[in-house]
């Protein structure tokens, strides 16, 4: 889904991504969520700084995203689209990942560019889901991966 045909589509910023997954800084790998469509697909967004903490260390001269983290900022982002489609907000749930497949990285990601996380859903609806992530800045493909996921209820909830 490009960009440009999200723009009147469900978004979340950084507040209710808050609400829907337990990631925290520096952990939080996804800025906001730009557009949803329940049960379908969702485009997340990282801005990628010099002051990321992984920098310090991976290729320090020469910063560039570990291919993990990408996966991560998908995985994020897909637990984002699964959060909303199931429509438990403010639930204390939890979405593991349990795979990932077909993972190919294809240009670094740099301080300065703007990750955008196209994420589609292959099966979903019950509790493992299959995902289908693209990362890419600009027009082209940065890293893609398909993403198998679980999701529970934490205990004290309903």
């Amino acid at each position: 889904m490009a960009t440009r045909e999200c723009q009147d589509l469900e978004c979340a910023d950084l507040t209710l991504i808050k609400r829907m997954i337990p990631h925290r800084y520096p952990f939080l790998m996804i800025d906001k969520v730009i557009c949803m469509v329940r049960g379908k697909s969702a485009v997340g967004i990282k801005n990628v700084t010099v002051n990321e903490p992984y920098f310090q260390g991976h290729f320090p001269d020469e910063p560039v995203v570990p291919g993990v983290t990408i996966i991560e900022s998908m995985a994020q982002t897909a637990a984002v689209l699964v959060n909303h489609t199931l429509d438990m907000v403010d639930q204390d749930i939890s979405i593991y990942l349990l795979g990932v497949d077909k993972a190919r990285f294809r240009r670094k990601v740099v301080p300065g560019d703007v990750l955008e996380l196209h994420i589609s859903v292959l099966r979903g609806g019950g509790k493992v889901w299959k995902l289908k992530g693209e990362g890419r800045v600009g027009d082209s493909i940065a890293a893609q991966a398909e993403i198998t996921a679980i999701w529970e209820l934490n205990a004290g909830t309903g």
